[in-house]
């Protein structure tokens, strides 16, 4: 079973473009390895499984 991409960026699965894009930016924010100094390792490998959802969308 794969990854739910949608599940992932935290939209129902007939999100609009820019629901997916809100909800992108404002995870990318929260996750990204600068912005989590004490866990930078879990931070990216979660920004990079966020970022991977955005792109195959």
């Amino acid at each position: 079973m794969g990854l739910d991409y949608y599940d992932i960026l935290k939209v129902g699965k007939n999100a609009s473009d820019e629901d997916l894009k809100k909800s992108y930016k404002k995870l990318a924010m929260k996750w990204h390895p600068d912005k989590n100094p004490t866990d930078k390792t879990g931070a990216e490998a979660k920004f990079k499984q966020i970022s991977e959802a955005y792109e195959a969308k």
